[in-house]
């Protein structure tokens, strides 16, 4: 693969594809199973006939192609709270019109074996504030890239050692930290200091969200935990089902008002009262008519996103959904595989396909404006699985970002380090950026630079 970040976080969907790509290709995995090699194969290389079918191909609407559509002009942000888009209360940020790399700094331990950065950044009172693999958050001054403070809050536990994972939060000045270690904290945005520290049962692979007095995360078994965030003190907790298939990542809350909005490894979009989780309404993003392995991992790992009063999420199952909030009613659905976070903004809606297809679609309708493959030009071909073998050749695609809505254009970075920039109108590229390191983690703009964390623990500003 082409990073450590990417092994990491689809090897399930990797486990499930080796599995549903046929006997042929299993056999090589195992030295116990060689075919004759005396035989000669029925098929030749390059014509071999898939017996499971691909997913239903999207096209642009009739009448849509080409047609414009409204988007609200770009707005200067101070903080970014959030991972990506979460509850767009800025739909199109004002940010880096130039797109040049003016530092970059390392934060700590990058991905690989135990390690995963997984924490989008997010941003506050001029400051930067980033997670490594290995739960060491520090916090840069946004202007210059000059460190501020570093914390390492790995526990010294043996049980722990091999956590990964989790995210941050602000809201009201204060800084919020959730752990594949298993705790959340709040820690003093100035200093770093520990303000208080909460153990939990199950690790923590999402970020959190913190909003209106409470702290909200998923764990790793479906479970969605609130913390007061005065105290740490433990509030009412939500359990979906259980699912032992699942990826390696999880999706943080969305808050919208009173109404919680969690989403979880078994395909389940839930509504709750964010004061004492009572269930408003739940609905499952899964396809009935599942055709394959990969199809039967339901996550949905990207946040949820609120805008305009419908909830937009997309699931690992093929559901690309747009829910009435107050209702739970789903308005509209495409089939779309996606790991990420949509990003809406005035009449359309973004997303990004596990496949890197960016598709731009009504938020009314979900008929499609434009759908731009990043795929084409980018996929390598390999040789056998884990490049055993000689006829046998595999493609193996880029991992992209959830998207970024910045001056008009849509910035996404990938896991072969490339970061592109796409008309929002169109779906036309326009540039592209080396970041010199894999980048799964969508980027994120304040006080006009856009940064990016990088799977190597380098956080990279560009104005």
């Amino acid at each position: 693969m082409t990073s450590s970040r990417q092994t990491g976080l689809i090897a399930l969907m990797l486990t499930a594809s080796v599995l549903a790509t046929g006997c042929s290709t299993t056999q090589n995995l195992n030295p116990f199973n060689q075919p004759d090699k005396s035989l000669k194969e029925t098929a030749a290389e390059g014509t071999r006939i898939a017996i499971i079918p691909d997913e239903q191909k999207l096209a642009v609407a009739d009448g849509l192609q080409g047609a414009d559509f409204y988007l609200p002009d770009p707005v200067a942000v101070t903080e970014w709270p959030l991972d990506s888009n979460g509850a767009t209360a800025i739909p199109h940020v004002d940010a880096a019109p130039n797109l040049e790399i003016v530092w970059k700094r390392a934060f700590g331990k990058g991905s690989g074996g135990t390690a995963h950065v997984t924490a989008p950044p997010v941003a506050s009172n001029g400051k930067i504030f980033v997670m490594d693999g290995e739960a060491t958050v520090s916090a840069f001054d946004a202007a210059s890239g000059n460190q501020v403070w570093r914390a390492n809050l790995r526990p010294e536990s043996k049980r722990d050692k091999d956590g990964f994972g989790g995210g941050l939060a602000v809201s009201g000045g204060k800084l919020f930290v959730s752990s594949g270690y298993r705790f959340v904290a709040e820690l003093n945005a100035d200093t770093g200091a520990v303000v208080w520290k909460t153990t939990t049962e199950q690790p923590i692979h999402a970020a959190p969200t913190a909003s209106n007095g409470r702290m909200f995360v998923v764990a790793v078994d479906n479970t969605l935990l609130t913390f007061d965030t005065a105290s740490g003190a433990e509030g009412w907790t939500y359990q979906a089902l259980s699912e032992p298939a699942r990826i390696l990542a999880a999706s943080a809350p969305a808050v919208a008002g009173d109404t919680v909005i969690a989403s979880f490894g078994s395909g389940e979009l839930v509504a709750l009262r964010a004061a004492n989780g009572n269930d408003l309404w739940n609905e499952a993003l899964s396809r009935a008519n599942r055709n394959n392995a990969l199809s039967e991992i339901r996550d949905i790992p990207g946040r949820p996103t609120i805008y305009q009063g419908d909830v937009f999420a997309i699931s690992h199952s093929g559901v690309f959904a747009a829910t009435d909030l107050r209702t739970g009613q789903q308005r509209w659905t495409l089939p779309i595989t996606g790991i990420t976070t949509p990003w809406a903004a005035g009449d359309v809606v973004y997303v990004v396909s596990k496949n890197g297809e960016v598709v731009c679609a009504s938020r009314e309708t979900g008929l499609i404006y434009w759908i731009r493959d990043l795929a084409e030009g980018r996929s390598n071909q390999k040789g056998g699985m884990f490049s055993m073998g000689r006829k046998k050749k595999y493609i193996v695609r880029p991992v992209w970002s959830s998207p970024l809505l910045a001056n008009g254009r849509l910035i996404l970075t990938s896991s072969q380090g490339e970061m592109v920039v796409l008309n929002a109108k169109t779906g036309v590229q326009e540039k592209s950026v080396k970041l010199g390191g894999a980048a799964l983690i969508g980027p994120v703009a304040v006080n006009g630079t856009i940064f990016v964390a990088t799977d190597e623990a380098q956080l990279i500003a560009l104005r």
